[in-house]
């Protein structure tokens, strides 16, 4: 069964930094592109950083020069480091992976609360 497992999620005080991973199992996964999307309750999906399978990297304006994503050693699977946090980015994060062929496949999330 193909799944995208995310891991790294929590609360941290303003100014903190986390590191959420994902990582993609199952068979017959060519990955085109991975990322994170995050999600405010009330309030559309936002794209947050894009990695893809060539390695070019893409953020939100509201994270650049704070956020970084990467490629893991092992194969589909992607970081994404948080530093610098703000209460604005207290939001539920959701790894994607965008295949060759086949369905975009989607974490079942991982929350994230920045607060004092």
């Amino acid at each position: 069964q193909r799944q995208l497992v995310e891991s790294g999620g929590g609360l941290v005080q303003p100014g903190g930094s986390l590191r959420l991973s994902c990582a993609a199992s199952g068979s017959n996964i060519v990955v085109d592109a991975m990322g994170w999307y995050r999600q405010v309750l009330g309030a559309q999906r936002e794209l947050v950083a894009v990695f893809s399978a060539g390695g070019a990297t893409d953020y939100a304006d509201s994270v650049k020069g704070r956020f970084t994503i990467s490629g893991g050693n092992a194969k589909n699977t992607v970081y994404l480091q948080m530093n610098s946090l703000k209460p604005e980015d207290t939001a539920v994060y959701y790894c994607y992976l965008d295949q060759l062929i086949g369905r975009r496949m989607w974490g079942q999330g991982t929350p994230v609360t920045v607060s004092a």
